[in-house]
């Protein structure tokens, strides 16, 4: 080996200095992605047909997974319709901002800084899902429908259900909705920067014997690629789910 020394990445790699003023990468590609989405539905129904074209076609896909397979499916059929924007947008906006890890050149999936995925299920999905249920329910009657357990002894429910409820629904649900995305999006990446350097260092850095293991690392760098594609689509798929849940959950009429 030469004298250099292999520095793995880490955190620090994940903090993008600004582009110019304040602004980063991850924000451009924040507001890129929204662009893509837009643009994307837009083309796709401008000239809607009854034999749909590829694009057509992709784009009924995605729009029926939205609908049919995450909205009316988490809230039920009665209710699911007005939410349909929501979740359809939630998947959208998480999967382009995701598969912005593929992109040669761009290579950063936005939501791996903790802050965006925190933000949206703080500031979107946390209230919304409470407004919905207060709304239907009345603030006393959502209360007593997600807090109330009927049967269970009155020290059990006081001391123990209750408070566990509380912490659940009104700090661990947006934290565990936001964590999910960003933890499987930051340790994909990382690893793909794991072998990928480790590899460039063995195949200029090390010594002749040494060298054709950057083949391995390399290999591994591309086997994880292909990993993180599929769970970037399964985490876009887990946080509109996840989302259209809360709001069937707090829409029910039963705990």
């Amino acid at each position: 080996m030469a004298d250099a020394e292999f520095h793995p990445p880490g955190a620090r790699d994940f903090e993008l200095p600004p582009i110019f003023g304040f602004v980063t990468k991850p924000m451009i590609l924040m507001v890129l992605s929204i662009l893509i989405i837009i643009t994307f539905f837009l083309v796709t129904s401008r000239n809607l047909r009854l034999i749909p074209s590829r694009w057509q076609f992709a784009a009924e896909s995605v729009y029926d997974l939205g609908r049919n397979q995450i909205a009316r499916e988490q809230i039920g059929d009665a209710e699911f319709r007005p939410y349909v924007p929501l979740v359809l947008s939630l998947f959208t906006f998480v999967l382009v901002n995701n598969i912005f890890g593929l992109i040669p050149l761009i290579q950063f999936p936005t939501l791996a800084h903790f802050g965006f995925p925190l933000a949206i299920a703080i500031l979107i999905v946390f209230p919304l899902y409470h407004f919905v249920g207060i709304r239907k329910h009345g603030l006393v009657g959502y209360l007593r429908n997600q807090f109330i357990i009927p049967d269970v002894p009155k020290p059990v429910l006081w001391l123990l259900l209750i408070p566990t409820e509380v912490i659940l629904k009104f700090f661990f649900d947006p934290v565990n909705l936001a964590i999910r995305v960003f933890a499987a999006m930051f340790a994909g990446h990382l690893l793909v920067l794991v072998f990928t350097l480790s590899g460039e260092f063995l195949l200029l850095e090390a010594g002749p014997l040494l060298k054709p293991v950057s083949a391995v690392s390399f290999a591994f760098a591309i086997g994880i690629t292909f990993l993180e594609a599929l769970i970037m689509v399964l985490q876009a798929y887990i946080f509109a789910t996840l989302s259209a849940h809360y709001i069937g959950r707090a829409l029910a009429a039963h705990h």
